[in-house]
């Protein structure tokens, strides 16, 4: 539950830093308007204030990171409830005593070499 509304927060914060980033102009905006009168300082140089989508987006990024590691924490930490059907019932069954108890397993004797059939004696006939 906790791990789904930090997970929806977190790509809603990733769509809005997306977004404000697209909304904003970049530092050479200015450079075909006035790159030889002057305004190369300005391209090249250090912005003067932050606007507030840049202040908004470093916000952002700032609850990003903070979802981020605690999605990471959350899924580096095993829950001691099974999640699936299969593991529920491997639960129950090691939960639920044995009412016989398991059989015992005898090991059988090796199997005896066959022995050749007694051969009767044919009676002999007196010779005529």
């Amino acid at each position: 539950m906790l791990r789904g509304v930090i997970l929806g927060v977190h790509v809603l914060l990733a769509l809005m830093i997306i977004g404000l980033v697209l909304l904003q102009r970049g530092k050479g905006a200015e450079a075909g308007a006035g790159f030889g009168s002057g305004a190369s300082g300005t391209v090249f140089g250090a912005r003067g204030t932050s606007t507030l989508f840049s202040k908004l987006t470093a916000v952002f990024a700032a609850l990003f990171f903070v979802t981020s590691l605690s999605l990471a924490y959350l899924g580096s930490h095993a829950t001691v409830e099974p999640t699936s059907v299969l593991e529920r019932a491997a639960q129950a069954a090691a939960a639920a005593p044995s009412k016989a108890p398991p059989p015992a397993i005898t090991p059988s004797p090796p199997p005896a070499a066959p022995t050749p059939a007694p051969v009767e004696p044919k009676p002999t006939e007196p010779p005529k």
